[in-house]
């Protein structure tokens, strides 16, 4: 006997929400890491160029 259809469509709204849950998470990991650390170039200094 076939599964019904409806199974199908809910497996793909559970694998999209893990989807986007899964970005979130990355996007907040990534926003997290560049709060603690200081920018990497500052405003007010010279830009890092090799002119040798």
């Amino acid at each position: 006997m076939a599964k019904d259809r409806n199974t199908f469509a809910k497996r793909q709204r559970e694998n999209e929400q893990k989807r986007k849950a899964e970005e979130k998470r990355v996007r907040r990991q990534r926003k997290k890491e560049q709060g603690n650390r200081p920018s990497e170039t500052s405003p007010d200094s010279p830009p890092a160029v090799d002119e040798s």
